[in-house]
């Protein structure tokens, strides 16, 4: 079964995203991480080119052709046919392939309809018997 955390009320979920995947990425892991929408796939592609600063973490969109090749894909297209093994969800909602998974991340923002959907996903694992730890990344 799919191991499944949580962080909320993160500052910045594309920041805190570059660096699960830097620390999953050198675990020796594939990642796959699903964005919300083009402009957040953009600014986490951007960030990974720059960290971490002195080595590179080979990424690319789903759709690319290197993707069965490459160890960490970063695409908001909601599905999921290659390997991987850790997920990071950006997503306001539960990936449909989320079960494919040994761990899933799931990165909560601190804006109130960012944590509502994260609130309900959170609901919609707990009511298929999914057991998640919650780590609070900043208090208000």
């Amino acid at each position: 079964m799919t191991e499944i955390k949580f962080f909320t009320a993160v500052a910045n979920p594309i920041r805190a995203t570059a660096g699960l995947v830097a620390k999953a990425y050198a675990q020796g892991r594939r990642v796959r991480v699903l964005t919300p929408d083009a402009q957040a796939t953009k600014e986490l592609d951007a960030l990974l080119w720059e960290m971490p600063p002195d080595g590179f973490l080979p990424h690319v969109a789903l759709s690319s052709p290197l993707a069965s090749e490459t160890p960490i894909i970063i695409d908001h297209e909601a599905t999921h046919e290659g390997v991987a093994d850790v997920l990071i969800n950006l997503s306001a909602t539960p990936p449909s392939f989320f079960a494919r998974f040994e761990r899933m991340f799931e990165i909560v923002g601190s804006d109130e309809a960012v944590a509502a959907a994260g609130r309900d996903r959170w609901k919609f694992y707990k009511a298929r018997g999914y057991e998640m730890t919650h780590t609070v990344m900043q208090r208000a």
